[in-house]
């Protein structure tokens, strides 16, 4: 079984020091924490895979395909492959778990 507290990945994401932390990782699936700051711009691009992003907490705004969605503590979003996405409009830092298949950046051509 593999299991996960929360709290404990997300430190281990702070020590990183990066805006993206993958924690788990399959054959067909991937799991990560992404922490967006209040104030800050969301720098990510389209990706080839499909996405699942669940917000663990904080507040802020979604944007994908052009369409925006104020977000917050359980809001949950699909995002397609190859759709532009961006959060913005982070009012409070966010921190929301993503859930990759395939796995995160599998399926990206160099």
């Amino acid at each position: 079984m593999d299991a996960f507290e929360i709290g404990e990945v997300i430190t281990q994401h702070q020590q990183e020091g990066k805006l993206y932390h993958e924690f788990f990782r399959t054959e067909k699936l991937s799991l990560g924490v992404y922490v967006l700051k209040a104030g800050k711009d969301d720098p990510q691009r389209p990706h080839s895979e499909e996405e699942v992003y669940y917000v663990l907490e904080g507040q802020g705004t979604i944007q994908v395909a052009g369409e925006n969605r104020p977000v917050s503590a359980g809001s949950t979003i699909f995002v397609d492959v190859g759709i532009e996405h961006r959060f913005h409009t982070i009012t409070q830092d966010l921190k929301i778990l993503v859930f990759w298949a395939p796995p995160w950046r599998s399926q990206a051509v160099s």
